[in-house]
């Protein structure tokens, strides 16, 4: 299977259902979690400027846990109350931070990082983990940006559940 995003560069929400429908052809007929959430970090990482860092940390339960992404080496567990994904996995509501040093309790894995939208993933009512977006650049994230990924993530749910 071959996919070229090369020429979707449009506006945020053109980008993210764009987006989302490449996602869920990737993930359409797969049951396995880990393997659909590597594809899906992929394609983002592929189609979405100024990024340094997309992917997932899955919720064993207890804590967050590294999943499949793309960028530099991340931490790998992370509790519910630390940082901008633990507040999205306890809230279970997005985290668009525009300054990420500004926000309280930020866990820097990569100090290049200035901006981050954080995404939960629910699926019938029960927490999958967080789709993670970092970027170099101040307010990367628009309020397009966080309602394309939560349409995005809403729409994979079941094939990120596992």
């Amino acid at each position: 299977m071959s996919w070229d995003f090369s020429n979707i560069r449009a506006d945020p929400a053109t980008l993210w259902s764009e987006m989302s429908d490449g996602a869920a052809a990737l993930v359409d007929g797969e049951s396995d979690a880990i393997a659909n959430m590597a594809n899906i970090s992929a394609l983002i990482w592929q189609v979405m400027p100024d990024l340094n860092w997309a992917g997932f940390y899955r919720f064993d339960g207890r804590e967050l846990v590294l999943g499949p992404f793309q960028g530099k080496a991340a931490c790998i567990r992370i509790a519910l109350d630390k940082g901008v994904c633990g507040a999205a996995a306890r809230t279970r509501e997005s985290q668009r931070v525009e300054d990420v040093h500004a926000f309280p309790g930020h866990i820097a894995c990569d100090a290049a990082s200035r901006s981050e939208l954080v995404v939960p993933i629910v699926h019938d009512g029960r927490l999958i983990g967080v789709l993670d977006l970092d970027s170099p650049v101040p307010a990367r994230f628009t309020p397009a940006d966080q309602a394309g990924a939560e349409a995005m993530t809403a729409r994979l749910a079941p094939a990120l559940a596992g």
